[in-house]
C-alpha cells in the first residue's frame, strides 16, 4: 500500500471549505506539459492545412487551366468534400457557364487534380 500523499494547508481549507476533497481530481485535470512535436500534428489537423493548400492549389491551377474569358468572371471560393464552389460576377455568366462549360471545367480540373478531389462544381452568384 502506498503512502499517503501529503496534502498542503491550501488543499486541506479548501476540501474542508467544500465539503469534499477534489485534489484527486484537479491534479487528474491538470495539463502536462508535451513536446512540441507531440502537439504540432494535431494543431495542423485542427487548422486544416491539407485542406487550404488544396484550396490553393486549384486557385493556381483554375488561373491558367480555365479560358481567360471565364477567369475574368468566375473565381472558386472553397473546396469542401469534394464539391468545389465558384463565385460568378453576374447571372449572364452563371447561365453561360452552367449550361455550356460546366461539364469542360469540371473534366479539365478532374484530369489536375484527381476525380476523388473535386467531384462536383456548384457555380453561384456572389
Amino acid at each position: 500500500m502506498p503512502p499517503p500523499k501529503k496534502i498542503s494547508a491550501r488543499q486541506r481549507v479548501l476540501a474542508q471549505w467544500r465539503g469534499v476533497d477534489l485534489s484527486p481530481l484537479e491534479t487528474a485535470r491538470a495539463v502536462r506539459a508535451r513536446a512540441a512535436g507531440d502537439v504540432l500534428s494535431g494543431v495542423l489537423l485542427g487548422l486544416r492545412m491539407d485542406d487550404r493548400r488544396a484550396e490553393a492549389e486549384v486557385v493556381k491551377v483554375w488561373n491558367s487551366l480555365i479560358d481567360p474569358n471565364i477567369v475574368a468572371h468566375a473565381q472558386p471560393a472553397g473546396l469542401r468534400k469534394g464539391t468545389l464552389f465558384v463565385n460568378v460576377d453576374s447571372n449572364v455568366w452563371l447561365s453561360e457557364i452552367v449550361r455550356y462549360r460546366r461539364r469542360e471545367i469540371l473534366d479539365r480540373l478532374q484530369h489536375s487534380f484527381g476525380k476523388n478531389v473535386i467531384q462536383r462544381i456548384s457555380f453561384r452568384v456572389g
